[in-house]
């Protein structure tokens, strides 16, 4: 790889940490070309870019952009990497459980997420990733809450208003 790919190649991935504020490092080295070709498959089917990269090209796109806020990610970067770009925090997370499952495998591994600023760290992180509320699920509980008591405040007024048309007296 020349030094001018190996600088487009940086410049690329740049665009996408800039433009996406989740993404996931994952292991991918055990994954036949089938099973990678499937996953980039569910992937693009849920909105989630998917991007193989070297660790190096990796780090200084980082690194360029904001090597403290991205300090964390660092150490995750080894062996195959492939990067998940995607708006729903959970989303990556969510196919790669189900690409286990479909797989009977333990690939891809998670080696880190970063979630709008957080950094989640080894695969035992897997669980937890895929149970994130996004932020339309979170505006839909706070919705709820605010709904609920006005609902009871008007089951109960109607609820009155009932009783006393059962009690009035007939004309």
């Amino acid at each position: 790889m020349t030094k001018e790919q190996k600088n487009e190649v940086i410049e690329v991935l740049k665009g996408k940490f800039s433009q996406y504020s989740n993404f996931y490092v994952t292991d991918t080295e055990s994954l036949t070309v089938e099973q990678v070709g499937k996953l980039r498959r569910a992937c693009f089917d849920k909105k989630v870019e998917m991007k193989v990269a070297k660790n190096t090209l990796i780090k200084k796109a980082l690194e360029s952009l904001d090597n403290e806020r991205y300090a964390g990610v660092y150490e995750s970067l080894n062996n195959v990497t492939a990067l998940l770009f995607s708006e729903n925090p959970k989303e990556p997370a969510l196919i790669i459980s189900s690409f286990r499952k479909e797989s009977n495998g333990e690939k891809p591994v998670l080696k880190a997420a970063f979630i709008n600023g957080d950094v989640y760290m080894g695969d035992k992180q897997l669980v937890s990733l895929t149970k994130i509320k996004t932020k339309n699920e979170l505006i839909g509980e706070v919705i709820g809450l605010l709904q609920s008591p006005a609902k009871r405040v008007i089951a109960a007024l109607l609820q009155n208003a009932e009783k006393k048309a059962e009690a009035a007296p007939a004309e």
